[in-house]
């Protein structure tokens, strides 16, 4: 069990431990606008901390943590319950109750120890200690304190619900709790962002019912399918899915990457977790792809990579990201085809004409950033030190490498990535001039067979190098070709032999290097991990090209994992063989939730259902699900503005109600 909690709401999430506190000293804290508004939440009745007894987690932004404080003096057993109800987005809201079980009144001193080092998030997620802001203040108020540092521009006002003595770094209530009797108090934590104060979301004075988060997740699940199937794995998996991605919806529509670091918009992340959602909803891809292209590269900047049509990376908010207060960083070599991909899979799903038809130009120009820097292959080369080494998924430093071990001298064109631009031509060409980009799909479709297929290994590499070499580690992403079908249907069935193989797939899922490589590390990020998201899309890859049951056993090995994970998947696990270990062995930093981990099971389902949009007559059906997910029903399928409903037992059907 982890000793910490976390709670996730937008683009704000605190960690704490199972007590409720928040010590100072590691990652713990209350962030939002990447910074720790609090690093110190320390509650303490008569002078002594609270014992955890339980942590009841109600929603992805709210937990209840139920505890009890020291016996009363002379007594054996405590009689004084502790519940904080803790709500988290836009800061804090907690409401701190103490109830007394004997039938004596008990009065105690409650004091709360409140701090801040108003540290930006990348000091607290890196590896060395976190810089001391020297300015950090603390000011007493008429209800509570204000702490800020002028020097970040942050700060954050505590306000108590109810008298109390104030001190720096302390509040403090006198209490008379009366017998079988409680006392309670609501804290608010407000950001202060550039000397604007923010409310918190869920405001002390308004309740919880009618705060925003709360009516958007209401909304989410509501407006999600009912699944029904006789295995509760399967049941709960999808349901967590459900959740964490109502969770990581970010308040302009789009979604956050994942908990706890990635808590804002990423492209490539945030592209293919609302990829994989469609058959659940089509908002979050809509929605994604809005606010990506708001942020759309427009000028020419090293620092932040940013090019005339370039999708981000990522957006930050903190001080000391690259392009300083709410800066966007454009390394990514994937997010721009990833974009005219989704735009084009999203128009398969029948989202709104004028909503696809408006997003157009902004596709448009991510295809000329495309065209103008393919030759033919589209590859990537940092512009200055500041920025990531390796720009495709596998970002990590060492995340391309070859056979041997030896990493791939940029610039670096990823297998994966050709696969990406390909089938962001033939998305393009549903949109018009179809002739034009079906010519430049298939022309690069041909280059790319003959340059990275290694026929004396019988897989792809994994990417050419800055010398034109290619980069021969045996790796994943030649997964992803077969999903954007830019393979050749005449070498599928060895690199489906390949990602089945005793080298590659574990039995719990396909690692993203093969054990027998240089570089090979089943505890590492990249080189020998299992990623949920990678597998999915494999998955769907493996049925494109008629590897049904290879698709199925993946998907299957997969789904087991989840169960060991409580039904969430995790951003990453070890890529340890299941002969080995029984169970999937925890990677030990991974994000949960995460979105396009959370995203994964949807398709999964999808791939098993063999679930195809925009047939002929409407969506299409031709199921290979296994016996125990059978029957397997949903309810409220949202497809093109209708609500199906998908029936699979011994017959299959999909019909609109």
């Amino acid at each position: 069990m982890s000793t910490l909690v976390t709670l996730v709401e937008g683009d704000s999430f605190a960690v704490s431990t199972r007590n409720g506190d928040i010590v100072p000293g590691d990652a713990q804290g209350v962030y939002h606008a990447d910074t720790r508004l609090i690093s110190r939440w320390e509650l303490r009745v008569d002078e002594a901390p609270v014992e955890a007894l339980e942590v009841v987690a109600a929603a992805p932004y709210h937990a209840t943590f139920v505890g009890r404080a020291r016996p009363r003096p002379g007594a054996a057993e405590s009689t004084l319950l502790v519940v904080r109800d803790r709500y988290v987005g836009g800061g804090l809201r907690e409401d701190l109750t103490l109830r007394n079980l004997s039938e004596e009144p008990a009065g105690c001193i409650v004091g709360l120890h409140v701090g801040s080092d108003m540290a930006d998030l990348f000091e607290v997620k890196g590896s060395g200690p976190v810089t001391h802001v020297a300015d950090v203040e603390s000011a007493i108020t008429p209800d509570g304190l204000m702490i800020s540092a002028a020097s970040r521009g942050r700060g954050s006002r505590v306000v108590a619900g109810g008298p109390a003595l104030a001190a720096p770094g302390l509040i403090t209530f006198r209490v008379v709790v009366p017998p079988r009797g409680q006392w309670s108090v609501v804290l608010q934590v407000n950001p202060i962002i550039e000397g604007e104060e923010r409310g918190a979301w869920f405001a002390a004075h308004q309740p919880v019912e009618e705060a925003e988060p709360y009516r958007r997740r209401a909304d989410w699940q509501r407006d999600s399918p009912v699944i029904s199937t006789p295995s509760r794995a399967l049941a709960r998996t999808l349901g967590r899915s459900r959740d964490d991605l109502g969770a990581l919806l970010l308040r302009d529509g789009a979604i956050a990457a994942g908990a706890p670091w990635f808590m804002t918009l990423f492209g490539r992340d945030s592209l293919l977790a609302s990829w994989m959602a469609l058959p659940f909803d089509q908002s979050l891809a809509l929605g994604t792809l809005r606010r990506l292209a708001e942020l759309q590269g427009v000028r020419d900047d090293p620092l932040t990579e940013e090019e005339p049509g370039k999708i981000l990376h990522e957006l930050r908010h903190g001080v000391l990201s690259l392009g300083g207060n709410a800066g966007a960083y454009y390394g990514s070599v994937d997010a721009t085809p990833l974009f005219v991909m989704l735009l084009g899979e999203l128009r398969r799903w029948g989202a709104p004409e004028e909503a696809v038809r408006e997003l157009l130009p902004a596709a448009d120009r991510a295809l000329e950033w495309i065209t103008t820097h393919a030759r033919p292959f589209l590859s990537y080369r940092r512009r200055t030190d500041q920025g990531l080494a390796n720009q495709g998924w596998k970002d990590s430093f060492d995340g391309v490498n070859h056979a041997d071990g030896t990493l791939a001298r940029p610039p670096i064109a990823l297998a994966e990535v050709q696969g990406y631009v390909y089938a962001a031509y033939r998305a393009r060409a549903a949109f018009g001039e179809a002739e034009v980009w079906e010519r430049r799909a298939e022309e690069l479709r041909e280059a790319f067979n003959k340059h990275f297929w290694l026929p004396d290994r019988g897989y792809y590499a994994m990417a050419l190098d800055g010398s034109g070499r290619p980069v021969d580690g045996l790796g994943s992403n030649m997964g992803h070709c077969l999903w954007t079908g830019i393979a050749d249907p005449r070498y599928a069935p060895q690199v489906a032999a390949h990602l089945l193989g005793p080298e590659m797939f574990t039995g719990f899922g396909v690692r993203t290097l093969a054990s027998s490589m240089g570089a090979y590390n089943p505890m590492s990020y990249h080189n020998g991990s299992i990623w949920p998201h990678d597998n999915a899309l494999i998955v769907a890859g493996l049925m494109r090209y008629g590897f049904a049951d290879e698709a199925v056993r993946l998907a299957t090995g997969l789904l087991e994992a989840a169960e060991f994970f409580d039904g969430r998947l995790p951003e990453l696990f070890c890529g340890f063989d299941r002969t080995e270990f029984a169970v999937p062995v925890p990677y030990p930093t991974s994000c949960s939730p995460q979105a396009w981990a959370a995203a994964a099971p949807i398709q999964l389902l999808r791939a098993l259902l063999r679930l195809e949009p925009d047939g002929a007559d409407g969506p299409e059906l031709d199921p290979v699900l296994p016996e125990p997910y059978r029957p397997l029903r949903i309810s409220g399928l949202p497809v093109g503005g209708r609500r199906m409903a998908v029936d699979v037992g011994e017959k299959a059907e999909i019909r609109q109600i």
